[in-house]
C-alpha cells in the first residue's frame, strides 16, 4: 500500500460522479431492496489489504457485484492519489456496485473524505480493520517481492513502523455503520467469507465486533432515532450474521481452508504460514534481518576541503570501526566515495582487511552517498554528513549535495536540534518524511558531523599539529558511530543492539524519545556557546575532583564541548579580539553569555587551573571567590547606569555544564529568545542556582559548599520567580513575567542577593 496512505488533508468530492452515485444508490435500493456497501480496509502495510479484497473478488458467487478501490494500481497500474480513488469508489457506486477501497485508511483524517462520499451517496460504510501483529506486517512487507506498490525490503520496516505510531482506531462516530477488528487469520478468513456471502439483498449487523468482546457494542444513538424507512431492514432481505455462512459458498471456503489475508500473495503461498507460531518466529528473524536500517553510510571526514592527511585519517577510521563493532553486534558501517580511484577508500579497505574486520559488517562503496538506493542498490536509513560548524548548506561537496538532496525539511529540522557544531563532535537529525531524500532513498535521519581544519585557507586551522587533530578526528568518528548506534536502539526497541562492551559515557540522543529529545535540545544550546573559542581536546580526558558534598565523594566527566570556557580562562590573549570578552585579569576573565538567559548576562571565569566547579573550592579559594563577585557587582551596577529598571542576582549553578569555575550575572526580566526550555528556566530560578554571598559564607564557615547534585529540580514545572504562579510552558510564562508586577520572595531581599538602582544606591550612601 502507499505509504502515506493518500497523503492530501481534505479532498473534495467529485461533484458529478457522487451526484449519479446517489442517483443510482437510490435506484438500486428501491430496486432490490438491498444497500450497497463501501468496505474500508484498514491496516499497514503487510496486514493483506490486498489479498482481502481479491479473495472477496474471487469468492463473491452471492449476485452483489464488487469493485476494488486500490491505491497502489489506480494511476495506470501505478501508485495514485487519494483524489483518483474518491472518484474512482464514487464511479462505481454509480455503477450500482459495492466498494472495497484497499488503502491504509489508518488515520481518521485519511478516512474522512470518504465518511462523506459515503454519507452523500446514502450507502453503508463499513471498516474491516486488519490488526495483525507489527511483527506479522514488517515480516510480509519486508520479504514480498512484485509489490503493486513497490514497498518491500528493507523501507518497508521503517514505513510500518512509523505508520503503526499514527494509527487512529476507527469509531462509530466517525460515521460506520459496523467495525470488524480482525486480530488473526481465522477472523480474516470469517471476514473474507461473510463478504463474500453478501447477497444484493442481504445486509449486516451494525455495530462494533471483535474488539475485546464477543457480541456488538451498542450503536450511537443517532442510529435509533434514524426513520425506519431509512434503515437497511426496510428491504426485508436476509441478514447475514457474524459467524454465519451461506451453503454454496462452502467448496470455495474448502479450497481457502488455510488461506491466510495478508500482503499480496496468493492463496498458495500464504498456505505455507499457516501455523502461528511459525509465523512469529519467521516474522522477528525477518525484522531483525532488516538491515537497511541498521546501516551507517558516512564519507571521509576532513579529507577533502580540510586537507587532512589521507593516511593517517585512514588508520584513524579503521581504529574507529574496529571499536564500535566490537561493541555492538549488529550494526553496519559504510565508507562511501565518489570515485574508484579513491585514495581513502583503497587505504582502508587495505587496513580493514589487515585487522580482520568483517566485510560484511564494514566495507567501502563507490556512490553517490544521496543516490545509494536509487543508483547503488544500497539501503541505507541513516547517512553521515561532512558538515560546518554553522550547519547551513553551501560550500561544496558532500554538505552540498545532502542539503540540495533533502531540501528545505533537512534545514529546519537541523536548526531545531542545534545552531553549531564543534570539531570532534556531531548531532543527529530526524529527516522528515516529506524530504526527497527521504521519500526516494528511505533517508530516515542524517548525522552532522564536524572534523578538525588542515586547511590554512579555512578558519580554526590546526597548522599541522596533527596531534591535535588525530584526537579530534577520532572523536568525531566516535560520536557519529554512537549517535548511530543510538537511532538503531531507538528503533528497534534495543532487541539485538545491546553492546557487547560497556558502553562509553557519551551522552547520545533518542530522537524518537520526547523527554530526551528536550535535554538534547538543552545539551545543543550549551554545545554551542562561546564559539569563540575552540576546545582543548588535550584536556578531554576525565578529571577526577573528589570534595566533600555532605560526604560524598564525586566524579566529573567533561565532554569536549564542555571545555570551552577553560581554554578562555587559559588563554584569554588568543581572544582580545573577540567583542564578547569584557575584562581580563590575573584571577580571571569577564565575558557575554554568547546565548544569554535575559537581557544581560555575563560570567566571571576564574583563570586558576584545577577549579573546574564549586565541587573543587576550600577555604583557601575564598579571596579569589570575593574578588569574582566584586567584579560580578562592577559590571552589574555599570549595566545599572544604563537602564536602572534591571535588577541582578549573583550566582553558581550547583553542576554547571561547561568546566571551569564560573559566576552568573544575571538580570532577572529574563527577556531573551535563548531561554527556549524548562531547563534553561529551572537552572536560575530554584535552588540547582546558588547565590554568590550564600556560597562565600558557608565557605567561610564550613570550608566548602553545599551542593546537591540532583538535578530533577530541573524538570520542575515552571513557576514565576516572583509571584510563584505556574505556567504550562515557556511562552507562556514569558509572556505572564513581562507583566509581573509582584514582590521578589523574602529570602532574595535579603543579604543583598538582589541588586538593582536603589540597592545599589543604598550602598554606595
Amino acid at each position: 500500500m502507499d505509504p502515506d496512505a493518500g497523503g492530501s488533508t481534505a479532498a473534495p468530492l467529485p461533484p458529478a460522479s457522487t451526484a449519479g452515485a446517489s442517483a443510482a444508490s437510490a435506484t438500486v435500493a428501491e430496486e432490490g431492496g438491498g444497500k450497497q456497501v463501501m468496505v474500508v480496509l484498514v491496516g499497514p502495510p503487510g496486514s493483506g489489504k490486498s489479498t482481502f479484497a481479491e479473495a472477496v473478488l474471487g469468492g463473491s458467487a452471492a449476485g452483489r457485484t464488487w469493485s476494488r478501490v486500490c491505491q497502489d494500481t489506480i494511476g495506470n497500474g501505478k501508485a495514485g492519489t487519494k483524489i483518483q480513488c474518491l472518484k474512482a469508489a464514487a464511479d462505481a457506486l454509480k455503477e450500482g456496485k459495492s466498494v472495497l477501497l484497499d488503502r491504509c485508511n489508518l488515520e481518521r483524517e485519511q478516512r474522512a473524505d470518504f465518511m462523506k462520499l459515503g454519507s452523500h451517496v446514502h450507502v453503508d460504510v463499513h471498516a474491516v480493520v486488519l490488526d495483525l501483529p507489527a511483527k506479522v506486517c514488517i515480516s510480509r512487507s519486508v520479504s514480498r517481492t512484485g509489490h503493486e506498490g513497490n514497498l518491500q525490503g528493507g523501507r518497508a520496516a521503517m514505513v510500518v513502523n512509523r505508520m503503526l505510531k499514527n494509527k487512529e482506531t476507527p469509531l462509530l462516530t466517525e460515521g460506520f455503520s459496523r467495525i470488524m477488528f480482525c486480530k488473526d487469520n481465522n477472523e480474516i478468513k470469517k471476514a473474507v467469507d461473510m463478504y463474500s456471502a453478501l447477497g444484493p439483498s442481504d445486509s449486516l449487523d451494525s455495530g462494533v465486533f471483535g474488539q475485546n468482546s464477543k457480541g456488538p457494542v451498542q450503536v450511537g444513538i443517532m442510529k435509533f432515532l434514524k426513520k425506519p424507512g431509512s434503515s437497511a431492514e426496510k428491504s426485508g432481505g436476509h441478514k447475514v450474521r457474524p459467524n454465519e455462512s451461506i451453503p454454496q459458498m462452502q467448496n470455495h471456503i474448502s479450497e481457502q481452508q488455510n488461506l491466510e489475508v495478508g500482503g499480496t500473495c496468493t492463496v498458495e503461498s500464504v498456505k505455507e504460514l499457516s501455523n502461528s507460531k511459525k509465523i512469529e518466529d519467521q516474522s522477528r528473524e525477518s525484522v531483525l534481518s532488516d538491515i537497511s536500517s541498521r546501516t551507517l553510510a558516512f564519507p571521509s571526514i576532513s579529507t577533502a576541503d580540510f586537507q587532512f592527511d589521507l593516511d593517517r585519517a585512514s588508520d584513524i577510521i579503521v581504529d574507529a570501526v574496529a571499536d564500535i563493532l566490537q561493541k555492538y553486534d549488529n550494526i553496519r558501517l559504510v565508507l562511501v566515495d565518489l570515485s574508484h580511484k579513491s585514495r581513502i577508500l583503497s587505504l582502508v579497505k587495505e587496513k580493514a582487511a589487515k585487522k580482520n574486520i568483517k566485510s560484511s559488517r564494514f566495507f567501502t562503496f563507490v556512490g553517490d552517498i544521496t543516490q545509494l538506493q536509487s543508483k547503488g542498490g544500497l539501503r541505507c536509513n541513516v547517512i553521515a554528513n561532512a558538515a560546518n560548524w554553522r550547519l547551513k548548506p553551501g560550500g561544496g561537496g558532500v554538505n552540498a549535495a545532502i542539503y540540495n538532496a533533502a531540501g528545505e525539511d533537512l534545514q529546519r529540522a537541523t536548526k531545531e536540534c542545534a545552531d553549531t557544531l564543534r570539531p570532534g563532535s556531531s548531532v543527529a537529525v530526524p529527516l522528515p518524511s516529506t524530504s526527497p531524500l527521504h521519500q526516494r532513498e528511505g533517508v530516515t535521519h542524517i548525522i552532522h558531523v564536524l572534523g578538525p581544519n588542515m586547511n590554512p585557507m579555512r578558519p580554526d586551522c590546526l597548522k599541522n599539529d596533527y596531534t591535535k587533530g588525530s584526537k579530534i578526528l577520532h572523536e568525531a568518528y566516535t560520536s557519529l558511530f554512537e549517535n548511530f548506534v543510538a537511532i538503531v536502539q531507538s528503533c528497534m526497541g534495543k532487541q539485538n543492539t545491546e553492546p557487547a562492551l560497556e558502553k562509553p559515557a557519551t551522552a547520545v540522543t533518542s530522537p524518537n524519545d520526547s523527554k530526551t529529545k528536550r535535554e538534547c535540545n538543552h545539551d545543543s544550546e550549551r554545545t554551542k556557546k562561546h564559539k569563540l573559542v575552540q576546545p582543548n581536546t588535550s584536556s578531554n580526558q576525565a578529571r577526577e575532583g573528589d570534595s566533600k558534598r555532605s560526604g560524598v565523594t564525586t566524579t566529573k566527566t567533561w565532554g569536549s564541548w564542555a571545555q570551552a570556557l577553560y581554554e578562555l580562562a587559559m588563554h584569554p590573549e588568543n581572544y582580545k579580539n573577540s567583542d564578547s570578552l569584557l575584562e581580563i585579569s590575573d584571577d580571571f576573565v569577564v565575558l557575554n553569555d554568547l546565548y544569554p538567559k535575559a537581557k544581560r548576562h555575563v560570567l566571571v571565569v576564574s583563570r586558576k587551573d584545577g577549579l573546574d566547579s564549586l565541587a573543587d573550592v576550600k577555604k583557601e579559594h575564598l579571596p579569589l571567590l570575593r574578588r569574582m563577585h566584586s567584579a560580578g557587582v562592577k559590571w552589574a551596577q555599570k549595566f545599572l547606569e544604563e537602564d536602572s529598571s534591571l535588577v541582578f542576582r549573583l550566582g553558581y549553578h550547583s553542576v554547571p555544564s561547561m568546566r571551569q569555575l564560573h559566576l552568573h550575572i544575571i538580570s532577572q526580566d529574563f527577556n531573551s529568545a535563548s531561554l527556549k526550555n524548562k531547563k534553561h528556566w529551572n537552572s536560575f530560578t530554584t535552588t540547582f542556582f546558588l547565590d554568590s554571598v550564600d556560597v562565600i559564607e558557608e565557605i567561610d564557615q564550613r570550608g566548602s559548599a553545599t551542593i546537591s547534585s540532583d538535578d530533577r529540580v530541573l524538570a520542575m514545572e515552571l513557576r514565576c520567580h516572583r509571584c510563584r504562579s505556574a505556567h504550562p510552558n515557556i511562552p507562556k510564562l514569558k509572556s505572564h513575567i513581562a507583566s509581573c508586577k509582584s514582590s521578589f520572595p523574602s529570602h532574595l531581599l535579603q543579604k543583598d542577593r538582589l541588586l538593582s538602582s536603589s540597592t545599589m544606591h543604598m550602598d554606595c550612601t
